[in-house]
């Protein structure tokens, strides 16, 4: 059956040979001073203009960084390598390319100014709070990398593999956001790439042995060694319990503000033409933001309404469209 399989997968005619594999993932074979430089170079350079896309707000410039983004190389060749175990220094490069990359963002956090609101930017806020569905996305990125790097006839799809699996990009939010001295920020986009790195590498992993790559002359050649699995499930652990838990944080913080908004709705029935344009928690506090002809209600009266629907001593923040910033309170006090 796995015969089958892999014959659909990977058809005979369309089937990269290992020293092709090796010679694209593996830095240290073939001219290897060129294949670094070129490695180096091209890291650089992604860096700086993920750093710049993610300072400006631009997901274009974001995404070109991520299209030119060298990283999942060496991450492959890691994979590969663990097939066949046998040692290519993918592990270090992989290692030294994150430093390099953490690096470039803390340097061009210098450009911020002190009181800069990282969660307002859009490029930095989306990648500090990954979760489960983040993991799900990137795993199914890595199976289909490998089978692209695999097969002659899909390289055409790489490109979107890089986009997807976004890998330069939050290791330049962590360097921002380290560079501003926000230190959970900097541990969530950690959380994703570790995330994204663990994908890459099952995926690898998976793919390459499943398709033969890895067989030799003993049959169990092809399978990755003991320490290999004890890596693999140890960076599983890591990656799968940040996530779960943050995505039971979110889940409860979007049954809260589901919560609060409609109490804030009970909380303006009464006021002519006043609505609740939308509830979301920023740091620790509840904004409602709510549209208003006239004045509003008493805050007191809101915080009466949210008591029992959201935890206590929760601060409360009310939002207006014309600009007006009323602070309510505590639920509770």
């Amino acid at each position: 059956m796995l015969s089958g399989v892999r014959a659909h997968v990977l058809p005979a005619s369309q089937r990269r040979s290992l020293d092709e594999l090796a010679q694209d993932l593996v830095l240290s074979s073939g001219d290897t001073g060129s294949k670094r430089s070129a490695f180096w170079t091209m890291l650089s350079l992604s860096s700086v203009i993920a750093a710049g896309g993610v300072l400006t707000d631009s997901t274009a410039t974001v995404i070109g960084a991520m299209i030119i983004a060298p990283l999942s190389t060496p991450i492959m060749g890691t994979a590969l390598g663990s097939v066949q175990r046998r040692r290519t220094g993918s592990a270090g490069v992989v290692l030294a390319a994150c430093a390099l990359v953490i690096a470039f963002g803390a340097v061009f956090s210098l450009v911020l100014p002190g009181d800069y609101d990282l969660l307002s930017n859009s490029q930095i806020s989306s990648r500090t709070s990954p979760g489960l569905m983040d993991l799900v996305a990137a795993l199914a990125t890595g199976f289909a990398g490998a089978v692209a790097l695999a097969r002659r006839d899909v390289a055409a799809v790489l490109p979107g593999v890089a986009i997807a699996i976004s890998l330069v990009p939050p290791l330049v939010v962590v360097g921002v956001c380290l560079g501003k001295l926000a230190g959970w920020l900097a541990l969530g986009a950690l959380v994703l790439f570790v995330s994204n790195l663990f994908a890459l590498l099952l995926g690898g992993m998976t793919t390459f042995a499943a398709l033969g790559y890895g067989t030799r002359a003993e049959r169990t050649a092809g399978r990755p060694a003991r320490s290999a699995y004890a890596a693999m499930t140890l960076l599983f652990v890591v990656v799968f319990v940040p996530l779960a838990a943050n995505t039971a944080l979110t889940l409860l913080i979007n049954t809260w503000t589901g919560r609060a908004k409609d109490a804030a709705d009970q909380w303006l029935a009464d006021t002519p033409g006043a609505s609740v344009t939308r509830v979301d928690a920023v740091s620790r506090t509840m904004h409602i933001h709510v549209r208003s002809p006239g004045d509003l209600p008493s805050a007191k009266a809101l915080l009466d309404r949210l008591r029992g629907q959201i935890p206590n001593g929760i601060p409360i923040v009310v939002d207006t469209v014309r600009g007006r910033r009323v602070d309510a309170g505590k639920v509770g006090d």
